[in-house]
C-alpha cells in the first residue's frame, strides 16, 4: 500500500537514525532491525534522511539504498529528507523516492537566507520544483541558521497547497503554534504540525494544538504513551510519563554529542547493532556511557517498563 502525506497526519513519526557498521559502512541488518524496532513501538509513520540520519555524509547512492530498504520494510507512511545545497539535486532526489513509495518529503531552507524576501525567494522554486508532492517545511532555526517568522509561514501555508506539514523546531516557539492555530481558526489553511526537539515541551504544545511529535528520542514507544494519554483526557498522567522522558531527552539534545548518546541508546535497546556515528562525529565514553545507562535504567523503572 502506498501512502500519502496530507494535512490530517498525526502521532509520532519517529525520526530514524541511519546505521552504520563499526567500520562505517551502511548496515543493511541494522536497517532491517531498526525498522521492526520502531513498527513494535507503535509508531505512526517515520522520516528518514533528516538532520539526524546523517544524510550529508552519505553518497546518493547509498541514501536511495537505505530509502528502499526502510521503504521495503516499514509499511507506513515514510518521510524522506531531501534538503539540498542544488535545486535540482532536490528535485531529482525527491521524484526518485516519491517513485521508490514515500509518502512525502520534508525540506529545510539553505543557509544565509536572511530576509523574508529571500526564504520566500527560495520555497518558491521549491514549491515549483515538488509541485504534485506533498512537503514538510522544517523550521529548525538553530541548525539552519534561518529564522522564519509566524506570518511568513503563514503566508507559505497559504500560497503552497502542496506543503501540509511544519515541523516545528524553533525554540522558543510554543506562542508559534498558538498564533498558527489561531490563523487556521479565522480562515486559513490547516496544516499538521509535528514537534521536533526530542519532543521537549510536548504535553504544553499538545495542549496548544499540536498533532504529534517527529523526533528520534530514543524511546519513541513511550512518547507514543504520552499522546494517547493527553489525547484520551489524562493530562496529568501524560504530565508525569513526560517528566520521566526528560532526564535522558535532555542528554540526547545535548550539542555535539546528542547523536551519540541517541545512538548507544538505541543500540543498548536492541534496534542497531553499533553505534558508530560516521566522521565528522561525536563518540560517546564509558563516563557517557555509565550515564546513559543509569538514565535508561530509571526512565523504564518510571514507565513501568522493567
Amino acid at each position: 500500500m502506498t501512502h500519502r502525506l496530507d494535512a490530517s497526519a498525526s502521532g509520532m513519526y519517529v525520526i530514524s537514525a541511519t546505521p552504520f557498521t563499526d567500520a562505517g559502512a551502511l548496515d543493511i541488518e541494522s536497517t532491517g532491525r531498526l525498522m521492526d524496532f520502531y513498527l513494535k513501538c507503535g509508531v505512526t509513520g517515520m522520516t528518514i534522511l533528516g538532520i539526524m540520519g546523517e544524510a550529508p555524509k552519505m553518497s546518493g547512492e547509498e541514501s536511495l539504498t537505505f530509502v528502499r530498504e526502510c521503504l521495503a520494510r516499514f509499511k507506513l507512511p515514510v518521510i524522506v529528507g531531501v534538503s539540498a545545497a542544488g535545486m535540482d539535486n532536490m528535485v531529482g532526489f525527491s521524484k526518485k523516492v516519491m517513485d521508490a513509495g514515500a509518502a512525502g518529503v520534508m525540506v529545510a531552507p539553505i543557509g544565509g537566507l536572511k530576509t523574508d524576501e529571500q526564504i520566500r525567494g527560495y520555497f518558491d522554486q521549491v514549491a515549483k520544483g515538488l509541485a504534485g508532492i506533498p512537503w514538510v517545511l522544517q523550521d529548525y532555526p538553530a541548525v539552519t541558521t534561518v529564522t522564519m517568522s509566524t506570518p511568513l509561514i503563514i503566508s507559505m501555508i497559504a500560497d503552497y497547497p502542496d506543503m501540509v506539514m511544519l515541523k516545528h523546531e524553533d525554540w522558543p516557539g510554543n506562542n508559534k503554534v498558538s498564533r498558527l492555530r489561531a490563523a487556521e481558526k479565522e480562515g486559513g489553511r490547516r496544516v499538521s504540525i509535528l514537534i521536533g526537539n526530542g519532543g521537549a515541551h510536548y504535553t504544553q504544545l499538545l495542549a496548544r494544538g499540536v498533532d504529534g511529535a517527529m523526533t528520534g528520542y530514543a524511546y519513541p514507544d513511550v512518547l507514543v504513551r504520552v499522546r494517547d494519554l493527553h489525547v484520551a483526557g489524562k493530562t496529568a498522567a501524560a504530565e508525569d510519563l513526560f517528566d520521566a522522558c526528560l532526564p535522558l531527552l535532555m542528554q540526547e539534545m545535548q550539542p555535539g554529542l546528542g547523536l551519540a548518546v541517541r545512538k548507544y541508546a538505541l543500540m543498548k535497546r536492541g534496534a542497531i547493532l553499533s553505534d558508530r556515528v560516521r566522521a565528522p562525529g561525536p563518540k560517546v565514553n564509558d563516563a557517557d556511557r555509565a550515564e546513559v545507562d543509569g538514565l535508561m535504567r530509571r526512565l523504564e523503572a518510571r514507565a513501568g517498563m522493567s
